[in-house]
């Protein structure tokens, strides 16, 4: 049973300061708002407020509705945008059918399952070589050596951008999705480009990288995914060039960012619970349903947005047309109904019905099977290979209510 910080009050709650997500998510006030007001009005001091969705159904049924709670009509920032600001930084998360269909289409095929096992071999080769590099060294960070190599050198060969850049693209990533930590931004700079993805300008520096790959293709074509995209044609049109830079920019920070933040936050639960690594050794079968945990626990997107597109009757309240609607993806992989002693981290945990990659709709993760393929490699790989490991330093986490990153996660190893 899932308990609530003694004393907490739901005029404490506040999921709009990024402050309250620094030393951890703050998973109190999630079940407070899920025994209490599970359609919770939260203010903001900038803003007209917004709603939080935080049980497990509530939040399916928010996804599932795309035509009264749509990704389009406010796009999916906590931000205030003008229409215009809206449609310069609209991609495909940001689109309703059909149009987002269309552009998902460009490349689903390359992520189903049967496409990603004619990747596993090459994942496992890619962590034994991490290892290779990042174990010898004793003491390092589990997120720059390792955590963050794996999802970028796999997704750098299916986008086609050279292997020596995946650095560079890292780093991008990490400027454009931390925007709200002072180490990657400044209110300032947000302000300063509202029309950009992420209000951010290292997104023009992403843009100018995909439009070089984009080049190099129509020259020489190649069967990786930013070829796909310049040769895409949509009703006989090919992309414009602002849809390829935002599906461009997509695909290069959500191929690395989440799955880079599970794997990180994966280790850490092992390390906090000792007991399932030890279970996990012990039990080596049970790697499959340790990747889901770990993505249930890790959640590494704490919530997405939605307009409401009409007035509409949800949860005993009333939400105007124009409302912006929060699904708490976090707080719904905590849902007592769903997830019995959710607040402990079980590798064996069955059934575990996440929403990590979305609670279904139209908007379900492309990249469910890349992610949960290289979260449960990693740790066939790394586990075999160690003695012990424990943390050697305080684990900096971001600023930021969107993404539960990892910014750094020192780690002191034991060779097996």
């Amino acid at each position: 049973m899932t308990t609530t910080a003694p004393g907490l009050r739901l005029e404490d709650v506040d999921l709009a300061d990024h402050d309250n997500f620094v030393a951890r998510v703050p998973h109190e006030m999630f079940a407070l708002l899920r025994r209490e007001d599970p359609v919770h009005r939260q203010r903001e001091p900038d803003g007209p407020g917004f709603w939080c969705i935080t049980r497990y159904d509530d939040i399916s049924a928010v996804h599932r509705d795309w035509e009264t709670f749509s990704s389009e009509a406010g796009g999916t920032s906590l931000q205030d945008l003008e229409p215009e600001q809206i449609e310069a930084r609209k991609s495909m998360i940001d689109m309703d059918p059909p149009r987002h269909n269309q552009l998902r289409a460009l490349v689903a095929k390359g992520f189903t399952p049967r496409a990603m096992r004619a990747y596993e071999q090459k994942i496992r080769d890619l962590i034994d070589g991490i290892l290779d590099d990042a174990l010898p060294r004793g003491e390092f960070d589990f997120v720059e050596h390792v955590a963050a190599e794996l999802p970028m050198r796999v997704f750098a060969e299916m986008l086609g951008a050279p292997q020596e850049d995946r650095r560079y693209i890292v780093d991008l990533g990490d400027r454009l999705l931390g925007n709200t930590d002072p180490e990657f931004a400044t209110p300032e700079e947000l302000e300063r480009h509202r029309h950009l993805p992420f209000s951010s300008p290292v997104a023009l520096e992403m843009f100018e990288y995909g439009r070089k790959l984009a080049a190099d293709r129509r020259a020489h074509p190649r069967d990786d995914i930013v070829t796909k995209l310049v040769q895409a044609q949509i009703d006989g049109e090919p992309l414009t060039q602002r849809e390829f830079d935002v599906y461009f920019l997509l695909l290069a920070t959500a191929g690395n960012e989440t799955t880079r933040h599970t794997i990180s936050h994966g280790l850490l639960a092992l390390i906090e619970f000792p007991d399932q690594l030890e279970r996990l050794r012990r039990e080596p079968d049970l790697h499959a349903t340790a990747a889901e945990e770990m993505l249930r626990w890790a959640t590494p997107v704490h919530h997405f947005r939605r307009t409401a597109t009409k007035d509409v009757q949800f949860g005993g309240k009333l939400i105007r047309r124009g409302d912006k609607v929060t699904t708490w993806l976090a707080s719904g992989n905590r849902d007592e109904d769903y997830f019995p002693d959710g607040e402990r981290f079980d590798v064996a945990r069955a059934p575990n019905p996440h929403m990590t990659f979305g609670p279904g709709g139209v908007h379900f993760c492309m990249g469910a099977h890349l992610a949960r393929l290289e979260v449960r490699i990693a740790f066939e790989a790394l586990l075999p290979r160690i003695a012990a490991i424990e943390l050697a330093g305080p684990v900096e986490r971001l600023r930021s209510n969107f993404f539960n990153g990892i910014k750094r996660l020192p780690v002191r190893v034991t060779p097996a």
